[in-house]
């Protein structure tokens, strides 16, 4: 080897060790610029990273599972609309106020035809030959109620202005309450033991028991004109429309039994 080769690659090697004893020189500064922080910064940061990823690790199994309900969740849905069509076909038979059956103890004072419990025991007297013709019928168990039917907003728009007037639907369905009231008033007055029935009423309870053995009105509920009342239905002239209604869409139907009009409440067919 010449001298002039030889002295080149002794410079190469020396400018080799020179660059790499630089590079040391620079990492040591490095490692001890902040002595007593680094290894604790560098853990706390290696710290954090790892929270972000079981964080977003939670947040991806979160979203997996609202995934997998979407499904169930629109069958719900689903299944809440048709339930909530259903209710809504419903209420339309239904008025907004159906106050409960009332028992004949609780309609008008002046229309009491019970006794009450504390007089029942003077009522044990002998009958007079005349009374004791005309036996009071024995209440049958398991005794029908008397219908409850409800007109709907379609039968209410079918009618002529003229008719309807300015009749409503919860007008004309709480009138039906109340004439069932009035049919199960007079259907317990005929049942009634003699016994039960105060003694100024014991004709009228023959009365209504000549009425339901006619032709026409024997086996239904039934009311008088005379027991109208109220609250909702009145002999006025509302009341006389809402009849006229009641009439038309087969709901009732009329009879005269001597001098008593009759009004017999129709079953849904």
């Amino acid at each position: 080897m010449d001298g002039k080769k030889a002295g080149a690659s002794l410079d190469s090697l020396v400018s080799t060790f020179n660059a790499r004893i630089a590079e040391l020189q620079e990492l040591v500064i490095a490692r001890n610029m902040y002595p007593a922080s680094s290894v604790t910064d560098l853990s706390a940061v290696d710290a954090s990273l790892k929270a972000m990823e079981l964080q977003i690790q939670a947040i991806k199994d979160r979203v997996r599972e609202e995934t997998l309900a979407i499904p169930k969740a629109k069958k719900l849905i689903d299944a809440s609309m048709k339930q909530q069509k259903k209710l809504q076909s419903m209420s339309v038979y239904v008025p907004s106020h159906v106050p409960e059956r009332l028992s004949i103890l609780n309609l008008d004072s002046n229309k009491c035809f019970l006794q009450e419990t504390s007089k029942q025991d003077t009522s044990h007297r002998s009958l007079k030959p005349d009374e004791e013709l005309v036996a009071p019928p024995k209440e049958k168990k398991g005794r029908s109620t008397p219908p409850l039917w409800f007109i709907t907003d379609n039968e209410l728009d079918s009618l002529s202005t003229y008719m309807k007037g300015r009749l409503t639907l919860e007008k004309v369905n709480a009138a039906i309450n109340d004439m069932a009231k009035y049919a199960e008033a007079n259907a317990q007055i005929i049942a009634a033991p003699k016994k039960k029935l105060a003694e100024n009423f014991w004709e009228k309870a023959l009365e209504l028991r000549d009425i339901a053995m006619t032709e026409g009105v024997k086996g239904k509920h039934f009311f008088l004109e005379t027991d109208i009342r109220g609250p909702s239905l009145k002999l006025d002239n509302t009341g006389k429309a809402i009849l006229t209604v009641l009439r038309h869409l087969g709901r009732i139907s009329e009879t005269r039994v001597g001098h008593h009009r009759v009004i017999i409440l129709l079953k849904q067919h």
